[in-house]
């Protein structure tokens, strides 16, 4: 782990939360225990600072922010909560969440006393608090109005100002401005961090999940840096520029640039028979859903002007408007079926990535067909069960059952789905989702 210490964690600042040998793991579909999604992290989060969690998807960030919330326990490890272990939900801390998470039928007010009236707190001091709340973070006037009549930014408002009402000593926030579009998600940023640097939130601290590295660049005093397959922290990065800070200074791009080049560097070679760069290779390799539409159209953006057949990562990230959570599975992809390769904050494509560039549709789909069977062992596994029944044909269920020894239902429908798109795009096999059959038959 690349460890770096901020200028925080050194101070006599109050520690709130301490995380120590965190690990965590999820049931898979056939009921067995899965693989780690967390592996011994650790995490200290003291007074005074916003702290920003980043990674890819599935590394384990919600896992831990509900870890720290109480809501969910770990599988081991121990966690404090200003001194004291953590046996459910914590009294001191709420949680803005990436959906809206507000009742319908209720008004804004009703919406943000809800908390406070769970705690049994008076009606009139409920309202005033409320009222306060709605007001500091920009509402003032809305208060009869109902979800239904508002805006997606003025929807997550609410949501802050239910989370700011009980008085939190910390602020968990799981990407609470990726439903939002890019310039309501800008205004919102930018009004909680001046009222955070303006010291009028009532809380010590912030814990943040991100999935878009200039957010936390731009927000955070210290980004933990998750790998994954299992969740570990592989950095710790201080970030000492004072607020406001601006997306174009040179001291900005400089980390940005340096945290893409920390999450595309190449793990260490394992054990024997593993390759480096892929983990989880085998039946057990969760697959996102990724159109082929999608790779094709990465694959010749980077062959073209300007990039030539190698792309900076946050160069392509900003001109296809794309943030880490929707990049790095398609250049993960590409790697992984080797048309593609990550690394140094850079994504270059191979002598086969090129000529699928330039290559006809008919080609193209052939190309991707072989590279889908030699390095996708799924769509492999699939293919040779067909050719060796008499049949040609097997159900959906007899594969979905093998990848629940690996994985949860909901990973094993995923990478079942991912692979179906696929095999039919380089005309391995087809798939008839009335009868959940796949075959040989032409698809035509």
């Amino acid at each position: 782990m690349v460890e770096i210490r901020s200028p925080f964690t050194q101070s006599a600042s109050q520690i709130l939360v301490e995380a120590k040998d965190i690990c965590q793991s999820y049931r898979t579909g056939s009921g067995e225990t899965g693989p780690l999604v967390l592996d011994h992290v650790g995490l200290t989060l003291r007074e005074g600072e916003i702290i920003g969690l980043l990674g890819r998807s599935g590394c384990g960030k919600s896992s831990l922010l509900r870890i720290v919330s109480g809501l969910v326990l770990p599988a081991s490890g121990n966690l404090t909560y200003l001194g004291e272990p953590v046996t459910g939900p914590v009294d001191g801390v709420a949680m803005v969440f990436q959906s809206f998470a507000l009742f319908p039928w209720l008004t804004v007010l009703a919406n943000v006393e809800l908390g406070l009236r769970a705690r049994k707190v008076g009606r009139e001091e409920a309202r005033a608090r409320a009222l306060k709340a709605i007001d500091l973070i920009g509402l003032d006037g809305f208060e009869s109005a109902y979800p239904k009549e508002l805006s997606g930014g003025m929807r997550q408002r609410v949501g802050f100002a239910r989370a700011l009402v009980v008085d939190p000593n910390i602020l968990l926030m799981d990407e609470p401005f990726s439903a939002l579009d890019v310039l309501t998600a800008e205004t919102l940023r930018t009004d909680l961090l001046d009222l955070w640097v303006e010291g009028r939130l009532p809380i010590k601290s912030i814990l943040m999940v991100t999935h878009n590295i200039e957010e936390a660049v731009l927000m955070c005093n210290r980004i933990i840096v998750l790998s994954s397959n299992p969740g570990r922290i592989s950095a710790e990065i201080p970030v000492t520029m004072q607020h406001p800070r601006n997306r174009l200074d040179p001291e900005f791009r400089q980390l940005v640039d340096k945290i893409y080049a920390l999450m595309t560097k190449r793990p260490e070679p394992g054990p024997v028979g593993r390759e480096a760069g892929f983990p989880g290779l085998g039946l057990g390799m969760s697959l996102p859903i990724i159109s082929t539409n999608t790779l094709a159209g990465m694959i010749e953006e980077i062959a073209a002007d300007p990039y030539k057949g190698q792309a900076a990562l946050p160069e392509l990230a900003d001109s296809l408007q794309m943030e880490i959570d929707d990049l790095f599975p398609v250049g993960e992809t590409l790697q992984l079926l080797r048309f593609a390769e990550l690394g140094d904050g850079a994504i270059k494509l191979t002598p086969q990535g090129l000529r699928f560039a330039d290559e006809e549709v008919d080609i193209r789909k052939q190309l991707f067909g072989a590279h889908l069977l030699a390095h996708v062992p799924l769509a492999a596994h699939i293919k040779a069960v067909l050719d060796e029944r008499q049949n040609h044909r097997a159900k959906a269920s007899r594969f979905l059952e093998e990848l629940e020894d690996y994985m949860s239902d909901d990973y094993a429908e995923q990478t079942l789905k991912s692979v179906i798109n696929w095999g039919r795009y380089g005309e391995l096999f087809a798939y008839d989702e009335n009868s959940t059959t796949f075959s040989l038959e032409n698809p035509q």
